[in-house]
Formats: C-alpha cells, structure tokens, sequence
C-alpha cells in the first residue's frame, strides 16, 4: 500500500528537524502547580496503552471536572467507571505498564500530556476518595508519573474543535446503537427498539 516509507529517525529528522529549546525543556518530571491546576479543571482524557507485544488501545475517560486525583507530585489516579467490560486499556497495563495520557479542558487549545508507568490498584481510602454518586470503583488506574509538559494550541487552531459553527449536525451520522444494530443484527428488536434501549441502558449504567 505504502511505497516511501521512513525507516530511521536520521531520516525522519533531515525531513522535518529538530525541536527547539524550548520544546526540550518545557518536558519535566513533576506535576508542578500549572499541570495540578490543568488536571483538577479537566473533565476528559485520553488513556494510550500497548499490549507487551506493542498492540494499541487508547480509552477515553470523563467526569466532573477533578475526577481524577493528583496524589502529589509524582502521583494520580484515574477512577475506574463503569464500561463496556471489554477491558482493553487495563489488560495492557497488566502486560506492560507504560501509558500516555492527553487531559484536555472545554475551549483550552492547548493541552497536557502524562506519561509515566500506570498499574491497577485497589487501595481502600484511594477508591474510598473517588467515590461518585454513592459509587466507588471497584478498582482505579495509579500512575507514577515520567514525564509531563503543555503542548501547543496548533491542532485545535486547524481543527476549529471548539468553533461550535463548525460542529457536525447530529443528523449527519447515524446514532452509535444504529450503527451497532447494523454491525450486530440482534434477533427480535427493530432499530428504534434497540436505540431505545441502548439509552436507557446508558442513564442506568452511567455509574
């Protein structure tokens, strides 16, 4: 499928270069009292895992803002809601313990970015302190955090992601339970039966 394909990082540097000074430095190993204001006002992130033999998943993860938990500068921890039970971001981690996260903020363009070594834990007063609508997680994702660092506002200025002038009509695409009702075809439910019940399943899983 693809004829050029670049094999080495010499390669990948003489086409686009190299990061500037600021780029490398802005890169610490602490969540400073910027990236703890950063996380407590996010509602959303993105959990990027591999498998030990380098097979990707990355998960999204919400809540109020302040869901997840800066335990101190080295540390936080990400309640583990309800789901679908697939399970695809924590079966990695029980494999290789690396992962990335981007937390972003309603209308910021600019984001944070946390890597570091994640595992799955199940220490009482932490689940205890992440409890939500009378819920605690059965289990929560702890990271030990590597690295951190802002990035710049470049994709969300092209993208126009918070331009709601440029949001999709919701007509556009059909509904997630009518693309699931096409892919799975269950027995016995007509399409409008089946994107009712998927709500109502939604609004009584939701924690």
């Amino acid at each position: 499928m693809f004829k050029h394909v670049v094999t080495t990082e010499s390669e990948l540097r003489e086409l686009i270069g190299s990061p500037s000074e600021r780029a490398i430095k802005k890169d610490v190993a602490v969540l400073d009292a910027h990236c703890r204001d950063f996380i407590a006002r996010s509602p959303f992130l993105l959990l990027a895992t591999a498998s030990a033999r380098g097979r990707c998943d990355v998960s999204p993860k919400g809540d109020v803002p302040g869901f997840v938990r800066v335990l101190d500068d080295r540390h936080l921890v990400i309640p583990d809601r309800p789901g679908n039970k697939r399970l695809d971001g924590m079966r990695n981690l029980l494999q290789n313990p690396h992962a990335g996260m981007i937390f972003l903020i309603p209308g910021r363009e600019e984001t944070l970015r946390v890597n570091g070594r994640a595992s799955i834990i199940r220490d009482a007063e932490i689940l205890e302190s992440l409890t939500a609508h009378g819920k605690r997680p059965l289990v929560a994702i702890g990271l030990e955090v590597e690295e951190c660092f802002f990035h710049c506002p470049k994709a969300f200025r092209r993208s126009e992601l918070w331009n709601p002038e440029r949001w999709l009509d919701r007509a556009a695409l059909p509904s997630m339970a009518r693309v699931l009702f096409e892919q799975i075809r269950p027995a016995g439910k007509t399409v409008e039966e089946y994107e009712r019940e998927s709500e109502e399943g939604l609004k009584r899983t939701l924690y």
